[in-house]
């Protein structure tokens, strides 16, 4: 260490404790300095100390932290030396203490490591002693025995150790000398007369008393003492003892009785009458927090004792006779204080490392904790713990410091805060505790996908519908927090072998909107599949996928076609029939198709006959078959014009009209005649296309036979068992009008036969995937119509 304020000397880098705990280092290095050298003066070398290369200050993020009002130190980072920024005033920061240190932090960002310094403060002779008062006046009576002694006003001086008071010097005079006393913690002095005193001759003496300090070079200070020679009164009051010793709990109620004070005066009368007080008050005026009863001598507690701020009490007091001039005696009372546990700990915290990522590992530091407690002994010893269950652990490092660190899984989407409560309890009777709250936060990490609410979407459009149309909106739920939870889609795969799903649909990346590129067509597009990915914009991102399936529904945009031999209207189709026909006699079949599927494609025929026919044919609904009602009579026309719709059951249903002449002759020979003439017979060759149509109609009749087997089958099957077994056979129900239904999965067929002709076509209605709930007709003998609501997956049709 220097002699001056421009000169340092490092104590060393001394290391009390050095922890590894997951990423934060702590250890303690020690300085010293003198108060008062200037700013800018080198404490220490903390990269040397802290084993840091010049180059590695930078990187590492060396900083310092401190807790006081002001920053008294600070780094510099290019060479990594430890210098005093703000003037240090010993007395100021540690006024009546011996030993004087700040203790500040040196802060490592990367590693992490925090190092604990302590900076003692050296004391320097910058403070000269002080009497509280300029002159002391003493009086003194002129038989004061040669020998008798007379206590001084004692200087006090801000400096500690040897730069405080350590002698006392007194001006050459005739009649006193100064005994100084020094008994190791304080240098007190006393009047020593060594020559009678004489009123008479010199009624005043003058004196100069210098209180010199140890430092180099010393300090002094100076007071005046002006004795007055009185006369009479020549006894001197004597105190029982010359220094009392009591004790007192701090936090001891006012009026407390601590000690009476002894005393005795050999002289009778006034002269013997005494009175107590308080003597010299240096800085600590005992006025404030202790009373003395004058004429008892009692000692009462007046004030707060705190043993915090005062361990001890040091009083000298003084014993007055009523004589003239009076005559005094003094003492000394020291008061000890015994501490009790009035002080709570203090937790600090400090470093919070907030918020700590979700999935930090075990071990890895939040913050750094410390407990502090004014009280002294087991009083002041602490310790400290996690009240209740978090992932957290509160690690002991050295003295009072603590690591909280990660002690399990942090899941943000579970718990997204924690409030980890600390409690720091003292040893003391009974224990003092403190409650600190740390809040930390847990941030967001993408570690959870984008979830659909369902692995397969079924999507229904109907046909026609316009370009550009939202047929549906993806979404989807993502635990995660903002880019982590935000999803775009994408068409990732097509099941659709014929088609491109890219020419069909386009999705919105960000909304999700499923648009059409075109407008469907159920006749030509039924179904189709595709695959979208939905993808959050996570480091690394997370995707989930899901199917769609789109179902074009049927609308009822073709109208019926009637088949040849007849066309539609427009032109005239004639029929012949014989006179004598009986009723039910069969006249045409007229046979229509529709484009259209389901309930759009079930087809009923109408006839319209003109006034005056006087209801002579009628028609199958479901067939299509015209017969006669009844027996031809004389009244009868012999050309009956009819008109045949041809409706489908859609909304709004579409139809088609056919004309027919139907003429009535007398004998057979005639009809065959008229047909012969309707349809002559051409010689051709044989076409191609009439070999197709012979393909054709041979199919058809196959497919026709064949389900007349299966049904027949199907029927005696029933017969025996009444449906297939539990393991997805086939269910075949027959109904009381000659109808049968066919189920498997998620497909029912119905079949009706109408009781009118054994030539009945069979028409089979699939029913698109999912099914739509509808109304079929079915026949129930003749012209009646019964209105029949199907299940879910089935379809009934005529």
């Amino acid at each position: 260490m220097a002699s001056s304020r421009d000169q340092w000397v490092t104590v060393g880098g001394l290391f009390f404790t050095l922890l590894c705990l997951c990423g934060w280092t702590t250890a303690q290095i020690s300085y010293s300095i003198s108060e008062e050298v200037d700013k800018g003066t080198a404490v220490g070398n903390l990269a040397k100390d802290l084993n840091l290369s010049v180059q590695q200050l930078q990187s590492t993020g060396l900083h310092i932290n401190s807790a006081y009002k002001k920053r008294y130190f600070d780094v510099n980072l290019e060479s990594g030396v430890l210098f005093v920024s703000e003037r240090i005033d010993r007395e100021e920061l540690c006024p009546n203490v011996l030993k004087c240190s700040l203790n500040i932090e040196a802060a490592l960002s990367n590693p992490r490591r925090l190092h604990q310094i302590e900076v003692v403060i050296n004391d320097i002779n910058d403070n000269a002693p002080v009497f509280n008062q300029e002159i002391k006046v003493i009086d003194m009576p002129e038989n004061y025995l040669i020998g008798e002694r007379h206590p001084l006003p004692l200087a006090h001086d801000a400096d500690v150790g040897v730069n405080t008071v350590k002698n006392y010097k007194l001006n050459p005079n005739d009649f006193f000398v100064l005994d100084v006393q020094n008994n190791g913690d304080s240098v007190s002095a006393e009047l020593l007369l060594q020559k009678a005193l004489d009123r008479e001759k010199q009624a005043v003496v003058h004196l100069t008393l210098v209180a010199i300090d140890g430092g180099k070079p010393p300090k002094s200070g100076t007071i005046q003492i002006q004795i007055n020679v009185l006369d009479v009164n020549d006894n001197s009051p004597l105190f029982s003892k010359s220094l009392y010793k009591v004790q007192v709990v701090e936090n001891a109620d006012i009026g407390t009785a601590l000690l009476t004070l002894s005393a005795t005066d050999l002289d009778d009368g006034v002269n013997g009458q005494l009175t107590f007080s308080f003597a010299e008050r240096g800085r600590f005026n005992p006025d404030n927090t202790f009373a003395l009863n004058e004429n008892t001598g009692e000692i009462t507690v007046k004030g707060d004792i705190d043993y915090e701020e005062t361990q001890a009490y040091e009083i000298r007091v003084q014993v007055r006779d009523k004589g003239v001039p009076p005559r005094l005696a003094h003492s000394k009372v020291l008061v000890e204080v015994i501490d009790v546990n009035d002080n709570a700990p203090e937790i600090t915290v400090s470093s919070l490392m907030s918020p700590v990522k979700e999935g930090a590992e075990i071990g890895t530091a939040v913050a750094m904790v410390m407990i502090t407690d004014r009280d002294g002994g087991k009083n002041g010893q602490t310790k400290c713990k996690i009240v209740g269950a978090v992932p957290f652990v509160l690690k002991f490092n050295y003295k009072n410091y603590y690591s909280l660190l990660v002690d399990g899984p942090l899941d943000r989407e579970a718990i997204s805060q924690y409030f980890v409560a600390l409690t720091a309890t003292d040893e003391g009777t009974p224990p003092q505790s403190t409650t600190h709250i740390i809040t930390v936060q847990v941030s967001d990490i993408n570690d959870n996908p984008p979830q659909f609410m369902e692995p397969v979407i079924n999507v229904y459009i109907k046909e026609n519908s316009a370009v550009g149309t939202t047929i549906y909106t993806l979404t989807t739920t993502d635990a995660d927090l903002l880019e982590n939870g935000r999803a775009s889609y994408h068409l990732i795969d097509s099941l659709l072998k014929t088609t491109q799903t890219a020419s069909l649909i386009n999705i919105n990346s960000e909304s999700g909107d499923i648009v059409s590129l075109q407008s469907f067509d159920f006749e030509k597009l039924k179904t189709f599949q595709f695959k979208v990915q939905a993808r959050d914009s996570g480091v690394p991102p997370l995707s989930s996928n899901v199917t769609v399936n789109v179902f074009i529904l049927d609308e009822n945009d073709n109208s019926p076609a009637v088949l040849a031999p007849y066309s539609e209207h427009g032109s005239v189709n004639s029929e012949s029939i014989p006179y004598s026909a009986e009723a039910g006699y069969f006249v045409a079949k007229i046979r229509a198709v529709d484009a259209d599927s389901g309930y759009n494609a079930l087809l009923s025929y109408h006839l319209s006959e003109p006034k005056g026919n006087n209801n002579l044919f009628r028609i199958g609904t479901s067939t299509g078959e015209i017969r006669t009602k009844r027996r031809m009579s004389d009244n009868d026309l012999k050309s009956h014009p009819l008109v045949v719709s041809v409706c489908d059951n859609g909304e709004a249903p579409l139809s088609a009209t056919v004309s027919l002449d139907v003429v009535v002759l007398e004998s057979t020979a005639d009809i065959h005649h008229t047909q012969f003439r309707h349809v002559p017979i051409k010689e051709e060759s044989f076409s191609d296309l009439h070999l197709y149509l012979l393909i054709a109609i041979v199919a058809v009749s196959l497919v026709f036979l064949l389900s007349l087997v299966t049904l027949v089958a199907f029927k005696c099957h029933r017969q025996t068992e009444g449906h297939f077994d539990r393991y997805g056979a086939p269910m075949i129900t027959t109904h009381p009008d000659g109808s049968w239904s066919y189920s498997k999965a998620t497909q029912q067929y119905d079949v009706c036969f109408s009781s009118d002709t054994l030539k009945s076509d069979m028409v089979v209605f699939p029913t698109p995937f999912p099914p739509v709930e509808a109304e079929l007709i079915s026949i129930n003998g003749g012209d009646t119509f019964t209105r029949t609501q199907t299940l879910p997956n089935s379809e009934k049709v005529g």
